[in-house]
């Protein structure tokens, strides 16, 4: 299945008359409380992926995550290298029936089912995902193997026991309250069997009294629709109180060389394979879409989109240099016999 081109971007998400007003919802949530975002997070989230899906698409691919990255490794390379990594902690083989959560297009549940040969159902809560990705799943004649089930994570649809693991890969900062998901996860697990995932944290280099912390913490939720990033003590806590064992957990962003981090495809050097999401990329492709727009092809509301994406990469970029933000604390807990 062909991925979004800039003049598809905005087209197919949305009614065209529709775009404006969801853009300008969105970044009302923002304006709000904390409280008031947890609260509505399910209509923040859907409204964020409705806008969002064919940029990320269109800039990214069809997995929506950052990776560790090595010298002269591709983009593309970084980011099954990734999926494949966490699917190995959780020891995935054929037979297994694994749920990922918030599974996006489906990216990664196809690379692991490819890989490792697993049964996997990903939950999301947004139709026009489920749509992109069920298609993307019979084009990749993973049909059998890769499905989609329409749900809110935070009230899983599944019987007590029914996987034999889950993943989630930088899905669940969106939910309002880890606690109650976890309690979820733990409750469709299988008695002694495990769950691991990639997890959007400040570090303990944040400082909530630095007001320059806090605001490219802002900036990092407000470009990517967290209702509030949490530490990386919140996620253990929350873990341990939903009844898991953590067996291990640890920011894995320092794993890569240091010459290419994680936040170097937002931010760096040119490459044939990635330009679309470097720094220069993404300013070629705004004021593409702002043309666009200016011509009526692209629907109103979509450089508005395209400008709080910018800001986003901008937050996540300084996040990552001043060491305050990671978006791969790796958690691998256990759901007790």
């Amino acid at each position: 299945m062909k991925p979004p081109v800039v003049t598809d971007i905005m087209q197919r998400s949305l009614p065209a008359e529709r775009v404006s007003t969801v853009v300008e919802e969105y970044l009302e949530f923002h304006d709000a409380t904390v409280e008031t975002r947890r609260a509505r997070s399910g209509t923040m989230v859907n409204h964020f992926y409705d806008l969002v899906t064919d940029f990320y698409e269109f800039g990214w691919g069809e997995s929506f995550h950052f990776a560790p990255m090595f010298k002269g490794e591709a983009f593309a390379a970084s980011i099954a290298r990734h999926e494949h990594w966490l699917a190995a902690q959780l020891g995935l083989t054929r037979g297994m029936t694994v749920l990922d959560l918030g599974c996006g297009v489906g990216g990664p549940m196809r690379a692991i089912a490819r890989f490792l040969g697993a049964t996997i159902v990903g939950v999301n809560n947004n139709d026009y995902q489920i749509d992109r990705g069920t298609k993307q799943n019979a084009a990749a004649g993973l049909a059998d193997r890769c499905s989609f089930r329409k749900a809110d994570f935070m009230q899983l649809p599944f019987a007590d026991a029914s996987f034999d693991a889950v993943y989630a890969i930088e899905a669940t900062c969106h939910a309002p309250d880890k606690r109650k998901l976890f309690t979820e996860v733990a409750r469709v697990l299988k008695p002694g069997t495990h769950f691991a995932g990639y997890e959007w944290c400040t570090t303990d280099v944040y400082r909530p009294d630095d007001p320059e912390h806090r605001a490219i913490k802002k900036g990092i939720e407000k470009g990517n629709a967290l209702p509030d990033l949490a530490s990386t003590g919140d996620v253990l806590e929350a873990l341990r109180a939903a009844g898991l064992e953590v067996l291990d957990s640890r920011d894995i962003a320092p794993d890569a060389d240091p010459d290419t981090p994680w936040y170097l495809p937002l931010s760096g050097r040119f490459s044939l394979d990635g330009f679309k999401h470097t720094a220069l990329g993404r300013a070629s492709t705004h004021a593409l879409v702002r043309v666009l727009e200016a011509l009526r092809i692209a629907p109103k509301g979509s450089t508005a989109t395209s400008a709080f994406l910018q800001d986003a990469a901008t937050a996540l970029v300084r996040g990552g240099q001043s060491g305050i933000f990671t978006p791969m604390f790796y958690f691998h807990a256990r759901k007790p016999d």
